[in-house]
């Protein structure tokens, strides 16, 4: 499948935007199966839950596992549009 133009930039920060929606979604899921000790292990993860969903840093607000979904996945399309904007102005400047 070969994409043209903007169609490609479009596809890459969608796949970053899926990244950050999947990233958030294992948290969930890991703190899920860990229910009983959540608290002790993810004292140990902390700070990689950190770096990889930022949302989480506000975890004393109450938030709803959707708005950590959504959220984490807006903030990885952020990422990626940054990411994919400058890659484009380096290929042109080749």
């Amino acid at each position: 499948m070969v994409l043209v133009g903007g169609n490609t930039m479009k596809c890459r920060i969608a796949m970053w935007a899926s990244a950050g929606f999947l990233v958030a979604g294992f948290w969930a899921i890991f703190a899920f199966v860990t229910f009983p000790s959540t608290n002790e292990r993810m004292r140990d993860v902390w700070t990689l839950v950190c770096l990889t969903c930022p949302v989480a840093i506000a975890k004393h607000y109450p938030i709803s596992l959707y708005e950590v979904l959504v959220a984490n996945a807006v903030t990885y399309a952020m990422i990626g549009l940054i990411v994919e904007t400058l890659r484009n102005q380096l290929h042109r400047a080749k």
